[in-house]
């Protein structure tokens, strides 16, 4: 079943769906999957990877992410409804809402990880973080979610804190953010304290969304 492996970012965005989302999303994902088993041309590629390489070397102080962004919406544009909304959003939380240092940063070990969901038979990885280190020598993780619907909700947020501090056992979990990009809001345990029932409610949603996919694959 080609759904049981997920980013996490995919796997917030299809369980936190309204129903009509949701079938649209998987009838999209089923079509995919159709036309990869058929050698069909998918083309495009990661529609949002190049923004978030971008976003990675502003926050480097390596470029600056309202340049870069006008360069890429000119070599593809349609990139053009999405991605200088992702940039304000990301600029907004980078200058005016992190709680970080003023120093300029470096950059930080390359993290990734997964988790095995047994339950709802689904792997979900966490990757592609922008990982940068302070003036003080601390380390942080932030975990993008691109998509303009369904917005990160509290509940969402927690499952995401929590899949990234099982995937990443390695890194302290006060140092992991999860970042709303389009909204420029992040969520951190400090702010978002885990209930200890985030694995049985992630294991549940996924579960819908699998019966759902299983019903679309049998039209």
């Amino acid at each position: 079943m080609p759904i049981s492996d997920l980013s996490l970012r995919k796997a917030l965005k299809l369980s936190f769906a309204d129903q009509v989302l949701l079938r649209r999303e998987l009838r999209t994902f089923i079509r995919t999957e159709r036309n990869r088993e058929n050698g069909a041309d998918q083309g495009g590629g990661d529609f949002y990877g190049p923004f978030w390489r971008d976003a990675k070397q502003h926050a480097l102080g390596l470029s600056d992410l309202s340049t870069d962004t006008e360069a890429r919406i000119d070599a593809n544009p349609r990139r053009a409804n999405l991605y200088p909304e992702l940039r304000d959003g990301f600029l907004l939380w980078w200058g005016q809402r992190r709680r970080w240092t003023n120093a300029p940063y470096e950059q930080g070990a390359r993290h990734f990880g997964s988790v095995e969901l047994h339950e709802a038979g689904i792997s979900i990885s966490v990757e592609n973080l922008l990982s940068v280190i302070d003036g003080r020598g601390d380390e942080y993780l932030v975990y993008p979610y691109f998509f303009p619907a369904p917005v990160v909700s509290e509940e969402a947020a927690s499952i995401a804190l929590w899949v990234c501090s099982q995937a990443l056992p390695r890194v302290p979990a006060q140092q992991i953010r999860v970042l709303d990009v389009m909204r420029g809001t992040t969520f951190s345990l400090d702010r978002n304290p885990l209930s200890g029932d985030e694995r049985a409610t992630f294991c549940a949603m996924l579960n819908r969304v699998v019966s759902e996919y299983e019903a679309l694959i049998e039209e």
